[in-house]
């Protein structure tokens, strides 16, 4: 919720008193390897005492009034004859909501599972139902600026006929979403906690990224080339329906009465955004975005749903490898349409490039940790009182040119992000305080002041007369009572001061405060003389290599051919790879460019090629990885193990095939051979789970048989 402090009724201060602050309640630490030891040591199961298999785990409101009546707690050995803790080879998202109304969770799980290198630092990989299995599981989240590791036990709330109560996975012997839940529940208190929220604090707190909210009413006019760059790099996204006139209530088993909308999404839900893509119609290009409902079921009907008439619009292959018929909860819409039926859009990336079009740069981050203590520095904003605004704690921030910068000469990219930590051990207890932050540009008269020679002097606060005297530089100051708020900033070099604040006065929290940008100097003012420690961030599937070649190469020519495509290809420079020279061949990047090329164009456009691009890094990196004599080919054994590492599940008369179809004389495969193969079996793999009613088989007409077959 917005609010401007002009626009808030001023309440009577909160008298001083002689409270003591409460301090934020820090996760319990629990040593997972060590527990794990003793368990297998004792022959016995993990329990953890910690979050007990009881009602108190649940909450104390009214989520208990949905628990089935004899509800019990099973461990997964109990509920399935061979249960999988995470199955790599699901290309589907797996997972649907249960009783908790936390779709704003689920949503950002969801995301999480197109970054598979994230997944796997939120979920350890090397957990398991067989290999040295006690019953003890853990995860690992971002919690107000540190990484944190959750040990939780595999009992599981499930009612008398034995389905889980809470998130669930349609492949009922998969159980990795219900113990992620079940830990993110330990981390804030209980599952009652997980009970309504925002997608992008998930998203934070699966990454530690930097969030963006984009509202979609007065969305951008490069909103398609923002989702472009965050859809292509390292970017989870989700977004949100409008509250809205319902049509039905709708009850699904394990979730709650619903509100649906004729259009056939529902009110006040978040959703995943799964894709985004730029199909060619017969009228002209149409900018398609992908969305999943956590239900995984109840699905968008306007156009480009999976009944609509609009696909008939596209060439065959390219209705055949976008299209879903099933209800899955997942679906495509135009544009227009996602601009006019969702609130926001949620975008959460590792680094602050996003909307700074500087890709590949490395971006300095600084975290202070503060608080606001009554009597002290919970001094409330200036719309409320001037008079004790100078009391909220002040950060000197130092913005430095950086040389390399080529864009916005003279303006730096900064991002603001303040994070308000809650007092209580349980997350929804402690409602959220209207937090914002102010901006002062410091100008050259002030300046002795802040860099006098003498220590103590320069490290004084800002005194009261500096904040009736200055505006500060975002003078539309906003508050919102959510956990975070974040602000992109494009500022000239030089000195500036950042003071966070509660809106009212006499208002007690922690917060963390942390700065992005591309070089900086950060410390506090009247405390910690110190310098705040900066870490250097980059995206590596972003680089200086894109925008130095790439997109220079794709403004003279927004699409290309096999030649063309083979000329970039054999002109990069490969990093990492250095034992030989990368060569692609025409006929390889003309089946390349047959397999990607979904409008039969015969070109790729910059978008298709930043999917080949991503696709690139990620299976050089396999190939390195099982390329353990180095010579540049993988036999038949480290082929079938690279194809595992892509997380796709192949026979091995099928992977023997490949190697012969794709093979040199002795069976060995070539990068550029792995890739012709590894983009082929991704691609039929899509096709039939798209085509597919039973999961068994598929019905394909003559034309689109020929399509797939000869074309690909």
């Amino acid at each position: 919720m917005l609010l401007l402090p002009c626009l808030k009724k001023k309440k009577p201060p909160v008298p001083l008193g002689r409270n003591i602050f409460q301090k934020h309640t820090l996760p319990i630490q629990q040593n997972y390897q060590t527990l794990l030891e003793t368990c297998l040591k004792n022959k016995c199961l993990f329990t953890d005492d910690n979050f007990p298999a009881h009602i108190s785990s649940i909450g104390v409101g009214a989520l208990l009034r949905k628990l089935p009546r004899n509800l019990q707690w099973k461990r997964p050995h109990a509920l399935h004859r061979s249960p999988v803790f995470y199955a790599p080879n699901r290309k589907q998202l797996d997972l649907c909501q249960g009783l908790v109304e936390n779709c704003w969770f689920l949503a950002a799980l969801e995301a999480l599972t197109f970054h598979q290198d994230i997944l796997a630092a939120v979920v350890p990989q090397n957990q398991s139902f067989e290999r040295k299995y006690a019953g003890i599981f853990h995860f690992r989240f971002w919690h107000f600026g540190e990484w944190v590791d959750v040990v939780v036990d595999d009992r599981l709330p499930v009612n008398e006929a034995g389905e889980l109560v809470f998130v669930s996975s349609v492949y009922k012997n998969v159980f990795w979403g219900a113990l992620l839940e079940k830990a993110y529940a330990k981390l804030y208190g209980s599952y009652e906690d997980l009970q309504i929220g925002q997608v992008s604090e998930a998203l934070v707190d699966f990454t530690g990224g930097v969030n963006i909210r984009i509202k979609l009413a007065a969305a951008p006019p490069d909103l398609w080339d923002i989702l472009t760059r965050a859809t292509y790099s390292r970017s989870l996204m989700g977004c949100q329906t409008h509250l809205g006139v319902y049509f039905s209530f709708v009850s699904l088993p394990c979730i709650q009465a619903t509100k649906v909308l004729k259009n056939g999404l529902v009110a006040g839900h978040a959703y995943t955004v799964t894709g985004i893509r730029k199909v060619t119609c017969q009228h002209g290009p149409e900018n398609l975005v992908r969305l999943r409902n956590p239900w995984g079921k109840i699905e968008w009907k306007g156009d480009w749903s999976d009944s609509s008439y609009k696909w008939e619009l596209l060439s065959p292959k390219e209705k055949i490898l976008l299209r879903k018929k099933k209800e899955d909860g997942e679906f495509w819409m135009s544009l227009q349409d996602f601009k006019i039926h969702f609130v926001d859009l949620m975008i959460c990336k590792l680094t602050p490039d996003l909307m700074s079009q500087e890709d590949g740069k490395k971006w300095m981050y600084s975290l202070k940790s503060g608080r606001w203590v009554k009597g002290s520095t919970a001094g409330g904003s200036l719309g409320f009182c001037n008079g004790t605004f100078w009391m909220n704690p002040q950060y000197w921030l130092n913005v430095l040119p950086v040389e390399d910068s080529k864009k916005n000469l003279g303006s730096c990219n900064v991002v603001i992000s303040l994070m308000q930590k809650h007092s209580s051990k349980h997350r929804n207890r402690a409602p959220h305080l209207f937090i914002g932050f102010s901006l002062y540009k410091v100008q050259r008269i002030t300046l002795p002041f802040l860099l006098s020679p003498n220590r103590k002097e320069s490290n004084r606060k800002l005194p009261p007369a500096f904040f009736t005297r200055h505006q500060p530089v975002n003078k539309h100051q906003v508050f919102l009572d959510e956990r975070e708020m974040t602000h992109d900033f494009h500022l000239d070099p030089g000195v500036y001061v950042i003071v966070p604040s509660t809106l009212e006065p006499q208002q007690e929290s922690e917060f963390i405060l942390r700065v992005f940008s591309r070089k900086h100097v950060l410390r506090e003012m009247g405390g910690n003389t110190s310098f705040t420690l900066s870490e250097e961030i980059v995206d590596r599937y972003e680089g200086k290599i894109w925008r130095d070649f790439f997109t220079k190469h794709f403004e003279q020519n927004p699409e290309i051919n096999a030649v063309q495509l083979q000329r970039i290809l054999n002109n990069i420079s490969w990093r990492n790879f250095q034992s030989f020279r990368l060569s692609f061949s025409l006929d390889a990047c003309q089946g390349i460019l047959a397999l990607l090329d979904l409008n039969a164009s015969g070109t790729l456009s910059i978008q298709e090629f930043r999917v080949l691009w991503k696709r690139l890094l990620f299976y050089l990196e396999v190939f390195q990885k099982r390329d353990t004599s180095r010579s540049g080919k993988l036999d038949l054994v480290e082929l079938h193990a690279a194809v595992q590492e892509t997380g796709i599940s192949l026979s091995n008369e099928v992977c023997n095939l490949m190697a012969i179809r794709y093979g040199d004389p002795d069976l060995k495969i070539s990068f550029e051979s792995f890739v012709c193969f590894m983009l082929r079996v991704e691609i039929m793999g899509e096709a039939f789970r798209n085509l597919t009613q039973d999961g068994k088989g598929i019905y394909l007409q003559e034309s689109e048989w020929m399509m797939m077959t000869l074309y690909s």
